[in-house]
């Protein structure tokens, strides 16, 4: 378990709950000093001399832990890609422009490519018009980062949400991360509640008088 990773070494440096250094002890009197707590003690380095650990909440440490990862890998992927064709249908180029104002609106980048084939390159004015729709119809939401530019046999533009759209998306997305994060502490309450069995008590039946046989 979490916990008993840490009697395989006999001395350990122990970080406390808030952080400060309580010093070298031995590995059993930290564990104790955990449960006293009511908290885990978490392994932080074992390459350490003496390995370091620390007293902590870990099931709140793993939450937090998992948050952050979440946040990072959206911060990485703030860049979203649409690809078109310079002969696009109607209907299918409202569909990525609905889907390049969903990716503005929660405060992304949107990347448009426009894949020219064969002698398709020889028009290139047809792209242009193309993503020129999508400058002009999230002019509300957008502005230019880079206008269309040819590179080999495609055009791309890059559309960045305004600031005032961004602010609006961070917000948006915080109030949600509190109410998810309210949710969860609420469930998570919930587990730690023991809930008895209901027990139903029956009507009481009173005992049916004896009558004697009357005797012919």
């Amino acid at each position: 378990m979490i916990n008993e990773r840490v009697l395989r070494f006999r001395d350990i440096r122990v970080i406390g709950p808030e952080g400060e250094q309580i010093g070298i002890v031995q590995s059993r009197q930290a564990l104790q000093m955990a449960r006293d707590q009511g908290l885990d003690l978490v392994l932080v380095s074992a390459t350490a001399t003496p390995p370091v650990c620390r007293i902590i909440d870990y099931g709140r440490h793993k939450y937090e832990t998992e948050k952050r990862e979440k946040e990072h890998k959206k911060k990485t992927q703030e860049v979203k890609g649409l690809k078109i064709k310079p002969r696009i249908a109607e209907h299918d180029i409202m569909t990525n422009l609905k889907k390049a104002r969903g990716f503005l609106e929660e405060g992304d980048k949107v990347r448009i490519v426009c894949q020219f084939r064969a002698r398709e390159i020889t028009h290139p004015e047809i792209g242009r018009n193309k993503l020129q729709i999508f400058i002009d119809r999230t002019a509300d939401l957008a502005q230019i980062e880079r206008p269309p530019t040819m590179e080999a046999n495609q055009m791309v533009l890059v559309l960045m949400p305004k600031a005032e759209v961004r602010h609006q998306a961070k917000t948006k997305d915080a109030k949600t991360k509190d109410k998810q994060d309210g949710l969860k502490e609420v469930q998570d309450h919930r587990k730690g509640q023991d809930h008895p069995a209901e027990v139903v008590q029956q009507p009481h039946v009173p005992a049916q008088e004896h009558v004697p046989e009357a005797t012919p």
